[in-house]
């Protein structure tokens, strides 16, 4: 997959990339009175929705292809570079039609294979950027899927936007981050620049800050911030906009991170705390493999008596005292919980394959 980098064709490039800019296209005034506020902000591209896929009909789903009229205008007094999230064939289309160089692939459409092919093929052949944000739910597959069919028609201006994920579990956040999954992607494209939605993360104007600066700790390549003249009239998503001056601040307090170290002491010493490491992660392969080896022993014994696999005595017995371990060694008890779920559930693979092996020779000597 070939990929350019920011710096290649986003004019005076600067880590971290800003994109910025209202909810939705409301109308002339108000998009105006909006840019005229970024004067002085290191803002790369000017967002806002033309077209507003909701969950549910009756509320503000955007103005349409007339709003793009509205940011031409604008463009005239206040010169721009315009960004846009693209749901049909047709939106590229009219996107295309007034020169958007970057187009963006919504949650609620990157889930849908059959539509993200349907964009992929109207923008085959053109010099636009494509970014792509997470799917709805926490699903790295269809989020690689979907980028991989807007590199197969020869995009190479791609990119990753990272918007959280929807959750049953109440978070102090709209859609709790799930940080695990953007880094993987990352890990398998590390080409691929990844931006950082914490606007729609967050949900509220004042978790913005400290998402935004969780990411760039964790090296994201931008922001997506959303910014409007007047946050608490906005006709979508209000309480996750902030204001132009409050976007000012909010950029003047974050703290950028190198990508690397560059002195060469310190570049020993963490080559040897890593050695250190890599022989811990051994340890604790070789003590998980002991207990995996311990557990198809229970496995045989399950099987010799006709017990069931699974014991929920047992697993009350885990999931009570583990945690409290973890927590006497400095351990996070939902990490500990968390860790101990995988472990549970290949223990019960492992039986599993104890029960059914008996099957399996019979079926080999038929």
């Amino acid at each position: 997959m070939h990929i350019e980098p920011l710096d290649s064709w986003v004019a005076g490039f600067k880590k971290p990339l800003l994109i910025a800019g209202p909810c939705s296209v409301e109308s002339e005034q108000q998009f105006s009175e909006t840019v005229a506020g970024f004067a002085g902000l290191p803002v790369n591209f000017i967002r806002g929705g033309i077209w507003k896929p909701r969950t549910r009909p009756g509320s503000f789903e955007g103005n349409g292809a007339r709003a793009l009229d509205w940011v031409d205008e604008v463009s005239k007094t206040h010169p721009l570079s315009f960004a846009t999230e693209v749901a049909t064939a047709a939106h590229v289309e009219a996107a295309l039609s007034h020169g958007i160089k970057l187009l963006w692939i919504g949650a609620r459409t990157t889930v849908n294979p059959f539509n993200v092919q349907q964009i992929a093929d109207a923008v085959k052949g053109k010099d636009v950027a494509i970014f792509i944000k997470n799917p709805i739910n926490p699903d790295l597959a269809l989020w690689k899927g979907a980028i991989e069919r807007f590199s197969k028609v020869g995009i190479t201006k791609l990119g990753a936007i990272h918007r959280g994920f929807h959750s049953f579990q109440e978070t102090k956040y709209r859609n709790p981050p799930f940080w695990q999954i953007p880094l993987e992607l990352k890990s398998e494209l590390p080409d691929l620049p990844l931006i950082c939605d914490p606007s729609h993360i967050a949900g509220d104007r004042e978790l913005i800050q400290e998402v935004a600066q969780r990411a760039l700790d964790l090296n994201y390549d931008g922001l997506m911030i959303e910014s409007h003249c007047n946050p608490d009239a906005a006709l979508s998503d209000a309480r996750q906009q902030v204001s132009p001056a409050r976007l000012k601040q909010i950029l003047n307090s974050l703290e950028l991170r190198s990508s690397s170290f560059s002195n060469e002491q310190i570049k020993d010493e963490l080559a040897t705390i890593r050695e250190q490491i890599d022989q811990v992660d051994r340890e604790i392969l070789e003590a998980i493999a002991t207990r995996m080896s311990l557990v198809s022993r229970i496995g045989d014994y399950k099987k010799e008596n006709n017990v069931a696999i699974f014991q929920i005595s047992r697993w009350k017995e885990i999931f009570k005292s583990r945690p409290k371990w973890g927590e006497a060694m400095k351990l996070d008890p939902e990490f500990t919980m968390e860790l101990y779920r995988q472990i549970h559930q290949q223990s019960v693979k492992a039986q599993t394959r104890i029960f059914n092996q008996e099957d399996e020779e019979i079926d080999l000597n038929i």
